[in-house]
């Protein structure tokens, strides 16, 4: 069941994608060589309480952190610890805040110091990928529109989508329908109508596809060890397009 949302339902939404956008903001300036992803963690979670906003990963089927942190080959889920980050890394920051329990959602892969040409372009085309795929939602449009986008897009610059991962449904629950694929065929699958709330989350790997989970049961890393780079946005559906609903103020 997709939950379409009154006008009502996402200005109540606002708040929480909004917070979560300002949580990056935040947390740019502290994304240099010698910090610690352990040290983003307390950053943003920190951030999260002191503005009356719950960090949604915490706890969730059991992750262990306020935010997800995934450096370099990581493609998601990335757990934070003691790992010290070094000029020319890249990482995304995965974060999901809950405000009068509703969800807002959003990540962006920053650039750690001086980028290497191979990391530049990953993340570019991770950037783009994003922006296309949104510029697809519209009443009428179908998810298989957004995800064909994607995959035209990323394929014509020599990187790789993600299968595995996806987009959400987002509301008063984390997860929600319907699941937004970065691939597959336009004119296909469900319909977009006014009023859905999810995210378009496209990971972009430099490499090949494929991907695996680590013994710790959630990072994702890429089979080949390349680059990989994400970029989320929190997306509503509205009579004439869509609206973005997880940038900062």
């Amino acid at each position: 069941m997709i939950h379409i949302k009154t006008r009502e339902e996402i200005e109540a939404m606002r708040p929480a994608c909004r917070h979560a956008a300002n949580t990056l903001v935040m947390i740019e300036p502290y994304i240099k060589p010698g910090i610690t992803t352990d040290e983003i963690n307390d950053l943003v979670h920190e951030y999260t309480i002191r503005h009356g906003a719950i960090p949604a990963p915490l706890n969730y089927h059991g992750f262990p952190k306020s935010v997800c942190t995934s450096v370099n080959h990581v493609v998601c889920h990335g757990i934070p610890g003691d790992k010290k980050l070094r000029d020319g890394d890249i990482i995304n920051v995965d974060v999901t805040s809950i405000i009068d329990g509703w969800h807002g959602d959003t990540s962006k892969t920053f650039y750690v110091g001086t980028p290497k040409v191979r990391a530049r372009k990953v993340v570019e085309v991770a950037r783009r990928a994003l922006e296309i795929g949104i510029e697809q939602v519209r009443p009428g449009a179908r998810l298989g529109d957004i995800g064909h986008a994607i995959q035209q897009y990323v394929e014509g610059e020599r990187c790789s989508v993600v299968r595995e991962y996806c987009g959400h449904g987002i509301g008063r629950a984390f997860h929600e329908e319907p699941q937004v694929l970065h691939f597959g065929k336009p004119g296909t699958g469900v319909e977009l109508k006014e009023g859905m709330v999810f995210t378009i989350e496209p990971m972009v790997n430099l490499g090949k596809p494929g991907v695996k989970v680590l013994r710790d049961g959630w990072t994702v890393v890429t089979r080949d060890k390349s680059l990989s780079a994400q970029f989320e946005h929190t997306v509503a559906v509205t009579a004439d397009g869509c609206e973005i609903l997880t940038l900062p103020d």
